[in-house]
């Protein structure tokens, strides 16, 4: 430390910080950086946060793609199949002027339960939901058969503990 055994604290040295133009005194207590902090880091330097960004850009992406699917392709289809009805134009006109599309309803200030916009989150979420389904059915294929069929090196080696204990014969079964 920076201060004679037995001054008091009030008599330490300050250190000037001209970065910031600031005094510090010194700490008479020694802090410690919390555990977390270098777990933090090392979670942070392993690629887990780059692996999971770049998940997030493809869910990003993949979620452009099922909008347009279901709005360009399957509410057009499910419209034909019961009658030409248009989902995106489903709404329910609480207060305000009653208008034949949400866009004119929204743009007159009209307050609106948007039937339509709903189903068609929905769908996408049950279309992403089994996407979802399917690819982590084939990942967890491939991990199935990615293992080999022998032991680890834990099992390995508790398996040659086990037999030299019975050797000795100290092994379960045995009185010790």
């Amino acid at each position: 430390m920076d201060r004679p055994p037995g001054a008091p604290v009030a008599t330490m040295k300050p250190r000037v910080s001209h970065e910031r133009d600031t005094i510090r005194m010194p700490s008479p207590i020694p802090l410690r950086r919390p555990a977390w902090v270098e777990e933090f880091a090392g979670f942070i330097v392993k690629g887990n946060v780059i692996d999971l960004a770049v998940g997030i850009i493809i869910g990003a992406a993949f979620t452009t793609v099922v909008g347009s699917l279901v709005k360009d392709l399957f509410n057009p289809l499910f419209g034909l199949l019961i009658g030409g009805i248009d989902f995106s134009n489903m709404f329910i006109t609480l207060k305000g002027p009653s208008l034949p599309t949400l866009d004119a309803a929204k743009a007159a200030g009209a307050v609106t339960l948007n039937l339509g916009v709903f189903l068609n989150a929905v769908i996408q979420f049950l279309i992403v939901g089994f996407a979802v389904f399917w690819l982590v059915k084939v990942l967890s294929r491939l991990n199935v058969a990615g293992r080999t069929a022998g032991p680890t090196k834990s099992e390995a080696l508790l398996a040659e503990i086990r037999d030299l204990l019975r050797e000795r014969g100290a092994g379960p079964g045995t009185a010790a």
